[in-house]
């Protein structure tokens, strides 16, 4: 059993992991900018608190061994600028707080192609996601600048849908990861297990990896 604070715990794949946790017999902190939005259960905390609130995060954080980082600026008028301003205040709380290790959901827009260019930079890329990619490809170069805090940074595939956990999936690194129809998909039920394997197992320290049927 441990002890694991989840940033953005009532999101898309924030609730995931919190589900998956808790499933695990971890206990878990879920902080959340709507406390009212999230059932109690056993072995859940639930926190509200605004992420940017950095003073209130640090003394939240303090000497934790596992954080989550799993919110997003999906909401927010300036996405791009919302996501970096709240990552900015989670990595400085973490830090000063002498967080043990910080996993962080990230996007599968940094993710190389056979050729080596980035799925952010093919032609076709989405435009209703770009600013959430970009604002995680900042993240991503952040963590990997730095040396003051343990880190991890898990790409989903390219297409992650609502579904439940199957337990079998492939695990990579840099590459975007496709199966035999050249499709990269996972349900944020396995996401959410392959992070909690590696909160449990840790496989992937200060790196970036990823996952895909």
């Amino acid at each position: 059993m441990m002890e694991l604070v989840i940033l953005g715990a009532s999101g898309f794949i924030g609730s995931a992991i919190t589900t998956e946790a808790l499933a695990r017999g971890h206990q878990v902190t879920a902080v959340v900018s709507r406390p009212e939005r999230v059932d109690v259960k056993a072995g859940l905390t639930v926190v509200g608190l605004d992420i940017n609130d950095t003073t209130a995060l640090t003394e939240l954080l303090r000497s934790k061994a596992i954080v989550i980082s799993a919110f997003s600026g999906h909401a927010q008028q300036d996405v791009k600028g919302y996501y970096l301003k709240a990552f900015n205040s989670v990595f400085t709380a973490a830090t000063a707080a002498k967080v043990g290790r910080l996993l962080v959901v990230g996007g599968a827009a940094t993710l190389l192609l056979p050729d080596g260019s980035r799925l952010l930079d093919s032609p076709d890329f989405p435009a209703e996601y770009r600013a959430t990619a970009e604002g995680a490809a900042e993240v991503l170069q952040q963590l990997r600048e730095q040396n003051t805090l343990s880190w991890s940074f898990l790409s989903p595939a390219a297409e992650i849908f609502p579904g439940d956990k199957i337990g079998s999936f492939r695990l990579g690194l840099d590459n975007l990861l496709t199966d035999s129809a050249g499709k990269s998909r996972i349900s944020n039920g396995d996401y959410a297990a392959a992070m909690l394997d590696e909160v449990e197992q840790p496989q992937h320290i200060n790196r970036r990896f990823t996952l895909a049927y």
